[in-house]
C-alpha cells in the first residue's frame, strides 16, 4: 500500500519560504502513470490544489499561486518538495501531499496532513 508522509509542522516568518518535503513509501514516484500534488486547507474553508509533479518530471501550479510555487523531486530519496516563497499569514494552513492516478483524475492516497503557520 501506498503512503505519504509530509514532513514536520512548523512555523515560517512572513516573507520567508515555506518548505515541505513529502516522503512516498510503497510506490516509486516515477511510476507510470501517477501525479504527485500538494493541496493545502487554511483554517475554516476548503481545500486549495496548489500543484503536482508527473511522474515525469512535468510541474502544473495553480494560476494564483503559480509565481510563488515550485515543485521539485529526489527520486534517490522517493520524495518531493513544495517551496512557496514570500509568504503571508494567509498561507497559514494544513498542507498535505498526495497521488493522483492520472488514468482516472482521482486522487487516491494522502498523507496525514502538517500544520504550517505563519507568523512574527
Amino acid at each position: 500500500q501506498v503512503q505519504l508522509q509530509e514532513s514536520a509542522p512548523g512555523l515560517v516568518k512572513p516573507s520567508q519560504t515555506l518548505s515541505l518535503t513529502c516522503t512516498v513509501s510503497g510506490g516509486s514516484i516515477t511510476t507510470n502513470y501517477f501525479y504527485w500534488s500538494w493541496i493545502r486547507q487554511p483554517p475554516g474553508k476548503g481545500l486549495e490544489w496548489i500543484g503536482y509533479m508527473t511522474y515525469a518530471g512535468t510541474t502544473y501550479y495553480s494560476p494564483s499561486l503559480k509565481s510563488r510555487t515550485s515543485i521539485s523531486r529526489d527520486t534517490s530519496k522517493n520524495q518531493f518538495t513544495l517551496q512557496l516563497t514570500s509568504v503571508t499569514p494567509e498561507d497559514t494552513a494544513v498542507y498535505f501531499c498526495a497521488r493522483t492516478n492520472s488514468a482516472y483524475f482521482e486522487t487516491d492516497y494522502w498523507g496525514l496532513g502538517t500544520q504550517v503557520t505563519v507568523s512574527s
